[in-house]
């Protein structure tokens, strides 16, 4: 139950990030998003079957961090006023989204327990809480500088025009390295998200 309810907080979350790139590409005037239909809610034209699904059910079984991906939103930087800037500015709308998903929701778990405490409404904040604790594992996640992450157009935004050639080796072997990461120690973000949950929280959760 509460694994199928990880599974639905992520796909939502992971739909909500990719949704904010395409907005914000199109606040600088690339359509290209909104003419693919992606500027939508509807699962299908968003859901990367390993990324989305397959990925998660694995780390949430495994008792690791649950995150993923789902099929990156399409910009042409080639319509920007800016390129270098505002793709960057476009990489980080992602995890920003999430991470004020898990502030409002975190917001809203304090209230919660302040009006009406935990007792007899435990599983709903449990409930409110995954969905805490499953954004700010996209957020920082997705803040790993490594292509097709977010931190890695974050990153690529901010280099001097002298690193193409690294930036060009990173999108080419950055995939490897991310699996690499994924498969061999992804747990090294469990502190950091740890202390974001805590920090947003600010309640000691019996859970």
């Amino acid at each position: 139950m509460i694994i199928a309810f990880y599974i639905i907080v992520l796909v939502f979350s992971v739909i909500v990030h990719e949704i904010a790139h395409g907005f914000v590409a199109l606040h600088f005037g690339d359509q290209t998003a909104k003419l693919a239909g992606r500027l939508t809610l509807n699962p299908v034209r968003h859901l990367d079957p390993f990324g989305s699904i397959l990925l998660p059910l694995l780390l949430a079984l495994s008792g690791l961090p649950v995150f993923g991906w789902a099929k990156p939103v399409p910009y042409d930087p080639r319509n920007l006023r800016h390129p270098k800037k505002e793709s960057g500015l476009i990489a980080i709308a992602g995890p920003l989204t999430n991470l004020l998903l898990a502030t409002v929701f975190a917001l809203i778990i304090r209230i919660l327990v302040g009006t009406i405490g935990l007792a007899g409404y435990e599983q709903i904040i449990a409930l409110l809480d995954v969905v805490v604790w499953v954004n700010l594992a996209l957020t920082f996640f997705n803040l790993i500088p490594i292509p097709p992450l977010d931190g890695s157009g974050v990153l690529f935004s901010l280099l001097p025009p002298t690193a193409r050639s690294f930036e060009l080796f990173m999108r080419r072997y950055g995939m490897y390295a991310l699996l690499a990461i994924i498969f061999l120690g992804i747990d090294f973000l469990s502190p950091v998200i740890n202390w974001a949950h805590a920090l947003l929280i600010g309640i000691a959760l019996p859970f």
